[in-house]
């Protein structure tokens, strides 16, 4: 007889990421997966929110509480209507020797968060792990989104529904997010620290009008004496398209390093409504060793 490893390429690394969507939305994305053997490949995918010993694992505690360097959950955010927030299409089947198979990848979900997330295999034989790979996606209640700097929250929300519309038509302001960017200088270094942060507006198929996203950041004098330069501060955008703010620094010849600038800027984001941002720039010097 003759041993033959069974054996796929697949179009997708190990991570698809969905994209932003707005909540009620889905979007759609499609992994290929070619057979390149010689052998004929019974499949089967698996989603590991659907996992039966997923409320077993759940009992441990949060990644978040015992480790300040893995953020990422392998499932994150769930639907409120407890239905799947991704779904795969088909999820059995055979891939003939030579032949690919298209995996349709559904991106649903029901209300904002920025930390949807699962993990996709696919199987052969029912048993051999071929592929796997993160799915990842965020959603938004309006069709903008701003993205970048480093993590300020925990990214494992609570399923308590709660109503922030009903406070705001009770007088309430909404609240301002917060960004923090930091940025390291090199010392004796030519080249100043560079950071950035991502504006976007949303592509949506059933939504006619091209109405644009308009952003601005005002920075005061503050920023400038404390050595900040900014790049692309305002700017309009239409649907599916991104632009991005950069931010450099060059320390003064006055910095005192035992206190680093920490400084402030309001980024005002306005689509169907209007969105403020207050982007806090931290920066310092680090040794080149």
């Amino acid at each position: 007889g003759h041993g033959v490893v069974p054996s796929t390429v697949c179009s997708v690394g190990e991570v698809l990421d969905m994209g932003y969507a707005m909540a009620g939305d889905t979007v759609t994305s499609t992994v290929k997966i070619e057979n390149t053997s010689s052998l004929t490949l019974p499949f089967s995918v698996q989603l590991e929110s659907l996992s039966p010993t997923r409320d077993r694992d759940r009992q441990r505690i949060p990644s978040f509480l015992t480790s300040s360097v893995q953020r990422a959950e392998i499932v994150g955010t769930q639907n409120y209507s407890g239905f799947s927030v991704f779904s795969v299409s088909p999820t059995e089947g055979t891939i003939e020797a030579g032949e690919s198979q298209d995996f349709v990848v559904n991106f649903s979900p029901d209300h904002e968060s920025l930390y949807y997330s699962d993990c996709l295999r696919v199987l052969l034989f029912g048993k051999q792990t071929a592929h796997e790979m993160q799915l990842k996606g965020a959603a938004r209640d309006h069709p903008m989104f701003v993205e970048g700097g480093e993590p300020l929250d925990v990214p494992v929300e609570s399923l308590a529904v709660t109503s922030p519309v009903a406070a705001r038509e009770g007088g309430a302001r909404e609240a301002v997010r917060s960004l923090l960017l930091l940025l390291e200088y090199v010392e004796g270094s030519a080249e100043p620290a560079r950071a950035e942060i991502t504006v976007g507006a949303m592509q949506r198929p059933l939504q006619a009008a091209k109405k644009a996203v308009a952003f601005r950041l005002d920075c005061g004098p503050e920023l400038e004496r404390a050595g900040f330069a900014l790049h692309g501060p305002s700017g309009a955008l239409e649907r599916g398209q991104r632009q991005r703010i950069g931010v450099a620094w060059l320390p003064p010849a006055d910095l005192q390093t035992s206190e680093p600038p920490l400084v402030s800027a309001l980024l005002t984001v306005k689509g169907d409504i209007t969105e403020s941002y207050r982007l806090l720039l931290m920066a310092r010097v680090v040794s080149a060793s």
